[in-house]
């Protein structure tokens, strides 16, 4: 956390800063106990991705919309490292080797692995909880495990049909929402936000 909790009361609407409809699921399924009004983005342009780190992506979105809406927002922006690409896609993974979707991306990373034994990698995310007046609040999580050589499960999005966590024998995308939101990166930054709300 870069900067001392600020607690919201129950009620607050707050705008959770992303497209993607997997994010708001789980952050919803996470934060439900703090008992705020979260809100997708109905159309609120988000700026580029333009930042080197997770922090720089997730800040860009997060204080946007907390600008543009008034009221507090949510922002999240991870990846996954993969140990022998040298800590690729990272920050890219939403858009790595300029695939279109999900699928083409997995079987994408799936191919830069062929013939690869080290499957180590880790998922990063990092959630900024961003106010109107600027004042920015940051978590960060991170979940270690290996990727498998093609995907399995149904469930979650991303990369999560590949990866398996450490300590696991189910890939993410095997996992139910609240299975996996105990041991996930991002379930880690959000439970981080969700003691200092308790504690503020």
């Amino acid at each position: 956390m870069t900067s001392e909790a600020r607690r919201l009361e129950d009620g607050t609407r707050v705008v959770v800063a992303t497209g993607n409809a997997g994010k708001v699921r789980e952050i919803a399924a996470a934060l439900g106990g703090l008992g705020w009004q979260l809100e997708g983005l109905s159309g609120l342009p988000l700026p580029d991705e333009t930042g080197t780190t997770y922090e720089e992506n997730a800040a860009l979105k997060a204080c946007a919309a907390a600008l543009m809406r008034g009221v507090p927002a949510l922002a999240d922006d991870s990846g996954l490292e993969v140990a022998a690409l040298d800590g690729q896609p990272g920050v890219y993974s939403a858009r790595f080797g300029n695939r279109a979707n999900d699928n083409e991306r997995n079987l994408y990373l799936l191919e830069k692995l062929r013939g690869q034994r080290d499957r180590r990698a880790r998922f990063v995310s990092v959630v900024i909880l961003a106010h109107p007046d600027g004042h920015v609040e940051t978590y960060r999580g991170e979940l270690t495990g290996r990727l498998l050589e093609g995907p399995r499960g149904e469930s979650g999005f991303g990369y999560d049909p590949l990866f398996v966590p450490d300590g696991e024998t189910r890939t993410l995308a095997e996992m139910t929402l609240e299975d996996k939101q105990a041991i996930s990166h991002r379930g880690r930054a959000l439970a981080g936000l969700l003691a200092a709300q308790r504690s503020a």
